[in-house]
């Protein structure tokens, strides 16, 4: 299992009372005004989460191909965008392999809860080759993975748990396969289920060319920025930030067999590789929705 030193020191200093003339002092700051974060700890949660996410990424269970990959992902500054934090529910959609797996399943292990949620092998040969190498991962090795989960849907009514039971639902580089299917509307609408009011859908994918139609790009694996916003606006969301932090301008979304031409996929194999090695991953758009709170439960 992962310690994570800082968040133990944390909790610790949470758990320390007050002295009597630390707590005068606070009543009279209070009463004169005084700004509310000079009342804070110098250090704060999110200094924690950043050294708990460098201790993860640092972690001897990553294998060697998805570190590096970390040039590409920037899983530090995307997760942290999204707001990820070691005590929360997170749930992310159809993980693969499990690349962010290996990072969120240990920082979130002792504190939170990661749920990977897998469409219904039994209908897809990919679906089964991915829940089987999840799971395989997870079992291998319990001391990071042993209280992560695996749920299945179906795409078509999909269903990620409770209504309201998660902080987060993050999804990396898959609204372009619903788009393809035709069950992007219905999968929204499910992340907005089962968010608490004020939970964040992060969503990062493959970003067509500005002005670029759906239709004209779906098949490339891209997809425009204004699509992918309606879906979740549609869905009841509220669009409160987008990042560069995936972006890649030199990406030209012009090859011959898509985004799937980039690596990792090389799907050309040797031809142009180093052509396309030297372009990297794709340009990718990071937004962060906001699941809204109703007016009534935010007076309370």
């Amino acid at each position: 299992m992962v310690r994570l030193a800082a968040a133990a020191l944390l909790a610790a200093w949470l758990c320390l009372p007050a002295p009597a003339g630390a707590q005068a002092a606070q009543a009279v700051s209070a009463e004169s005004d005084q700004p509310a974060d000079a009342l804070v700890p110098p250090t704060s949660a999110s200094d924690f989460t950043a050294a708990q996410l460098d201790e993860v990424l640092a972690g001897s269970w990553r294998s060697a191909a998805n570190r590096a990959r970390d040039a590409y992902r920037h899983p530090k500054a995307t997760l942290q965008f999204f707001g990820v934090r070691p005590d929360r529910t997170v749930i992310e959609i159809t993980p693969g392999g499990g690349w962010y797996a290996e990072i969120l399943a240990p920082l979130l292990h002792d504190n939170g809860h990661y749920i990977a949620a897998e469409k219904l092998p039994a209908a897809d040969s990919e679906a089964r080759s991915d829940d089987s190498a999840l799971r395989k991962k997870f079992a291998a090795d319990p001391a990071h993975y042993g209280n992560a989960r695996i749920v299945t849907f179906d795409p078509r009514s999909p269903v990620f748990g409770a209504p309201g039971s998660a902080d987060l639902v993050l999804t990396f580089r898959n609204v372009h396969n619903w788009a393809e299917a035709g069950t992007a509307p219905a999968m929204f609408k499910a992340f907005f289920a089962v968010l608490k009011p004020g939970g964040v859908l992060g969503v990062v994918d493959h970003r067509a060319a500005d002005g670029a139609s759906l239709a004209a790009v779906k098949s490339s694996g891209y997809l425009p920025t204004d699509y992918v916003v309606k879906l979740a606006t549609d869905a009841g969301f509220r669009l409160e930030e987008s990042s560069e932090i995936n972006a890649n301008p030199k990406d030209t979304r012009d090859y011959p067999k898509g985004v799937w031409t980039l690596p990792p996929t090389l799907a050309l194999g040797d031809k142009d590789k180093a052509k396309y090695q030297a372009i990297g991953e794709s340009d990718r758009m990071t937004l962060r929705f906001v699941k809204p709170v109703a007016p009534a439960a935010a007076s309370r």
